[in-house]
Formats: structure tokens, sequence, C-alpha cells
């Protein structure tokens, strides 16, 4: 199915008097449930704290990993997720809950992800084509732009300012006697590998430093503020005169490895690498080549390949990259920003008009 076709199918709206029951299956505060119960008078929220775990931070939305429930209240929390038409979050925020309520509830439509890139989970869960034609997911996508552009304009000033090297000469209390200069942000030019919604905020945010901007989209269209957009294919061509690449775009089978040993091989030495995508899109091997021959002379990474990143990777200890621990989305705003966002989309949902950022069934993302 296209992402066309997504946009334009439309979910069937409850009647006047058919009352819509929306289970909350993740953690989330009593005030952001109450927001969502003040939508429509329609709606029925099934809510019941006791049976969801603590946070351990704001939007921490699997909660504590040491919660458990009663045989009594596991089966109480799967009576109530299997009870809605509506589900925000997935069942104990994993796969395996998100299938089993898609198998166990026939009335569910609709489950709204706390994910910005949801559609891995979707596709873990193994549940059918059919089946997700017939229960729709969204995600989060958007509500994290704002934290993540922040992030990679935080990687950015990194590497221009040259703080790792700053970190490095404070740990050993060494003052070098040659003060060796910064690169300015103004003047210069980024490439952000997916201008979605987080690669414009990203945009918009270099824009204010002074910086060009170009990058890539699946349709090249000209977008306002925007030097060049191209396709993906393109990549190369716009990473030669780069002095940064930022990558955000999603993991799916066209973007694995897009950034590989034909991109770092066109970059400009120095080039600043920040990853808040996925990890997938960034050949690691081809990176730490780019990193040993100086090719990128700074790299932030907040996502990996394989997370945890194992303790065998180079990356690790590089002297050139910070890793960060796949938490530049996370902000104390989060759950509000995504109840919000769910809000809107619940009363689009009860239009029957098209829903935003729905996973693909068939692609994934």
């Amino acid at each position: 199915m296209s992402p066309e076709s997504l946009s334009a199918s439309t979910p069937s709206a409850p009647s006047e008097r058919e009352a819509l029951k929306v289970a909350v299956a993740v953690p989330l505060e009593p005030q952001l449930v109450e927001t969502i119960r003040a939508v429509d008078p329609r709606i029925t929220v099934l809510y019941e704290p006791d049976l969801l775990p603590p946070e351990r931070f704001p939007a921490d939305h699997s909660g504590d990993p040491s919660f458990r429930r009663s045989p009594e209240d596991e089966e109480r929390y799967w009576k109530l997720v299997n009870s809605a038409d509506v589900l925000y979050g997935f069942p104990n925020e994993s796969a395996p809950g998100f299938a089993r309520v898609v198998a166990e509830n026939p009335r569910l439509r609709w489950v709204h992800a706390m994910a910005a890139g949801a559609g891995g989970a979707v596709k873990a869960s193994g549940v059918s084509t059919s089946d997700l034609e017939r229960v729709m997911v969204t995600t989060s996508a958007g509500v994290h732009a704002l934290p993540l552009a922040e992030f990679a304009l935080m990687g950015i000033l990194n590497g221009l300012k040259r703080t790792a090297e700053l970190a490095a000469d404070q740990r050993n209390k060494h003052w070098p006697e040659l003060r060796i200069p910064t690169r300015l942000a103004a003047g210069s030019h980024v490439v952000v590998a997916g201008l979605g919604e987080i690669g414009l905020e990203t945009a918009r945010l270099a824009r204010a430093l002074g910086m060009t901007v170009s990058g890539t989209k699946r349709n090249a269209e000209p977008i306002e503020g925007i030097r060049e957009v191209a396709t993906a294919e393109r990549l190369p061509e716009l990473v030669a005169d780069a002095d940064v690449v930022v990558n955000t775009l999603p993991g799916t089978p066209f973007t694995e490895r897009l950034i590989g040993r034909d991109v770092f091989g066109a970059m400009r030495p120095g080039t600043i690498l920040v990853n808040v995508g996925r990890g997938t899109v960034v050949d690691e091997e081809a990176l730490v080549e780019a990193l040993e021959n100086g090719t990128v002379g700074y790299a932030c990474l907040d996502v990996f390949a394989t997370e945890p990143l194992p303790s065998s990777s180079p990356l690790w200890d590089h002297p050139k990259v910070l890793v960060s621990p796949h938490t530049s989305a996370l902000s104390v705003a989060e759950n509000r920003l995504i109840a919000e966002r769910f809000v809107e989309n619940l009363q689009k949902f009860l239009a029957g008009e098209p829903l935003p950022h729905r996973v693909d069934p068939v692609h994934f993302y």
C-alpha cells in the first residue's frame, strides 16, 4: 500500500449515540488522561493506573521493569485493553503485546504508538497485512522533532567548536601551546538526509545560526529556505561540499547503509556527521574507516545498527565520537506533546478524517 493511499484512507467514525472506548495501555499522568477524556462526550476513557508500571522518568512509556501484576491484575489489564476501540500505546509497550491485542480484540480499530518510528515494532509483531488494514497504527512522528533537532544542533556545534578535544585536554589538565581555531557555524553548509519533520526542524535551527542547508527527500521538490533538494541517490553529490551531514531518515530496506563508503568517499576531510535517525542508515564499519582516515572529523551518534551498542564496538572509545544511548528524543515535555498529538488525531478519527503518520502495513514506515 502506498503512503498516498494510506493518507487518503478514512477511519469509520462512531455514530452520535455510539460510545468510543479509549484504553490507556501505558503509563500516563492523570491530567493528560483528563485532556483525552475532555475531547468529546462520546468517549469513554479506560484508565486504571494501578495496572500500569510507574514511570522512572518523564515519558518512561515502558515503566519500571521490576513491576509485576498479580494474576488477577493481569487478567484485569487484558480485559481492559481487549474491550477498547482505540488504544493509547501498545499493551505492555511491546510488539508481543500489540500482536496479542490484535488477535484477541475484534473491536479494535486504531492504536497510537508512543514511538516516532513504530514500524519496526509493528513488523516484529508478525501481525498480518489484513489485520493491519483493520487495526491501523499511527506513530508520534513529529512530536520529537524539536528535541531531536536541538540534539542535532548540539552535535553540529560540538564538531565545529572541537568540544571533544577540549574535554580531552581538560581531563589531562593539558593547556596546549598552540591555540587551534574553531570553525564558524555561520556560512557552513549542512546536508540533511531526510527533510521530513525532524529534518526541516533541524534545517530551521541551522539556518538561524546562519548555516546554508541542502537535503534529500523522496520527492525532490523545492523547499523554501533550502538551497537544494535532491533524492537520496544524489546524496554523494550533495555531501561533496558539506561541512556537516545530519541523518534523520528512518530505518527501512531502502535506507539501510545509505550512508556508506560511497557517501563517505565523496566527503571533504573533517566533515561532521550527526545521526538522530536510525542506526541502520549508517554503515558503521565504513564510518570507523572514515574517522580513522580523517574524512569524518567528528561524529555525534544517538542511534546504532545494534542497540545497546555492543561493548566491542570501536565507536565507544573513539576520541572523535560522542555516543548517546538513543535518548536524544526524550524531553520532560514528551508525554504532553504525545497526548496533544493523540487528541488531534482523536478529533480527526471522530470526524471520520484520515489520520497522519499511519504505519504502512506493507513497508512498515
